[in-house]
């Protein structure tokens, strides 16, 4: 299947284990990659954000494996899941971004195209999450309200 605004076809890249058994040589157990875990929430790192810092800086190659659930799933029982689904958020800060440019550059063409790419994606986004109840009904998307809050 092609992707959303190209003619582009496929993903290449890695595959995961077919096992899901947790490696001996990770160093962490499941209670202290738990608090390792809720501890990087607080400091206000999305779950994609702490999956690169748990594989790169204390060597778990896969969460699921060692605490079997996923990352987020672990912070919904703490309660420490955001506002906004982090796709939503950084496509929103991707549209603010490329508004700052827009207004210091009128004339390219192509961060117009590319901001009406990016705003019909939170719309679609925004729709898909209203209807599997993660975001509420009456949340609407406003690029003027929300250049002010997001940052």
């Amino acid at each position: 299947m092609a992707k959303m605004h190209s003619r582009a076809r496929g993903k290449s890249g890695p595959n995961k284990p077919l096992t899901k058994t947790t490696p001996t040589w990770v160093p962490l157990k499941k209670k202290e990659l738990e608090l390792l875990i809720v501890k990087l929430a607080k400091e206000g790192h999305t779950s994609s954000k702490i999956g690169l810092l748990l594989r790169d800086s204390y060597g778990i190659p896969d969460v699921r494996s060692v605490i079997d659930k996923r990352i987020l799933e672990l912070l919904a029982e703490k309660n420490l899941t955001p506002k906004l689904p982090e796709d939503m958020t950084s496509l929103i800060r991707k549209s603010v971004l490329l508004r700052k440019h827009l207004e210091l550059n009128k004339q390219d063409e192509a961060a117009k195209r590319g901001l009406l790419l990016i705003d019909s994606k939170i719309k679609r986004l925004a729709k898909y999450y209203k209807r599997i109840k993660k975001l509420p009904v009456t949340w609407k998307y406003d690029p003027a309200k929300v250049s002010l809050t997001t940052e």
